[in-house]
């Protein structure tokens, strides 16, 4: 029987966050499956990280019906995984009733439904073998109800709740449930917001963090039992304030 590769599975891999989270597990794993719709960059990142971890390029839309069946697919074929990086996410910019109701029902499907059937599909096997760790892209918009951006923030409210529940769920069966929490990180998260009114220079130059400092953090923050990880110096604070104005909003 061949020894067992530890093997990561990340979604939006072929940039921003998903990338630098491959880059930065490769060091960890032996094997990676890069989830995303862009193959030529999946190749690109498969080549930059030859000779440091095995790389599996799977060109899937996890917002399809068929993109989350060939990523179930890769699972049974090269899993059982150890980590789950659901990463791959979008959001639209624009006042919820002025906005396509279709933009808004996508966000729903790839950032809940999506994760929610990975997590499933990786987490008996993770408990059989007695360890694993999940991490879900979050935001620090679900702290902080942002205008513009509705659908968005409750999708990942909805991650933070999710991950804080299942994580209670999984105590004792060495399984780390994480909800990661950024700001605005520097990816082209933004470009297509941007198209639609949304404005880069509005946001001090000091709130903006580079990708590969907030994937660092994030593993750094495996084992501490954090299930909630806001990485930078000034976003816990912001994440505070904004449960705080919920509070009082009863």
């Amino acid at each position: 029987m061949s020894a067992h590769k530890v093997t990561a599975l990340v979604t939006g891999a072929s940039a921003g966050l998903g990338r630098e989270f491959c880059r930065q597990l490769a060091s960890r794993c032996d094997v990676i499956i890069a989830v995303a719709r862009r193959e030529d960059r999946l190749v690109a990142l498969a080549r930059d990280l030859a000779g440091t971890a095995e790389v599996h390029c799977l060109e899937a839309d996890l917002g399809s019906v068929e993109g989350v069946a060939k990523t179930m697919e890769a699972i049974r074929q090269q899993g059982p995984v150890d980590y789950l990086v659901n990463n791959a996410g979008f959001s639209t910019f624009g006042n919820f009733a002025d906005l396509p109701i279709e933009g808004q029902r996508a966000m729903v499907n790839l950032h809940i439904d999506a994760s929610i059937t990975l997590c499933r599909a990786v987490i008996p096997f993770m408990r059989e073998r007695g360890r694993g760790v999940v991490i879900n892209v979050s935001s620090l918009g679900s702290f902080v109800p942002g205008k513009g951006m509705a659908v968005y923030g409750a999708t990942k409210a909805f991650l933070n709740y999710y991950s804080l529940a299942l994580q209670a769920e999984l105590v004792g069966t060495g399984i780390e449930v994480q909800a990661l929490c950024p700001g605005f990180t520097r990816t082209e998260f933004h470009d297509p917001m941007a198209e639609n009114g949304f404005d880069r220079t509005r946001v001090p130059e000091q709130m903006w963090m580079a990708a590969d400092t907030v994937v660092a953090a994030s593993l750094a923050a495996l084992g501490s039992e954090q299930v909630l990880v806001v990485p930078g110096e000034d976003n816990p604070g912001f994440a505070r304030m904004g449960l705080q104005q919920q509070l009082d909003a009863l």
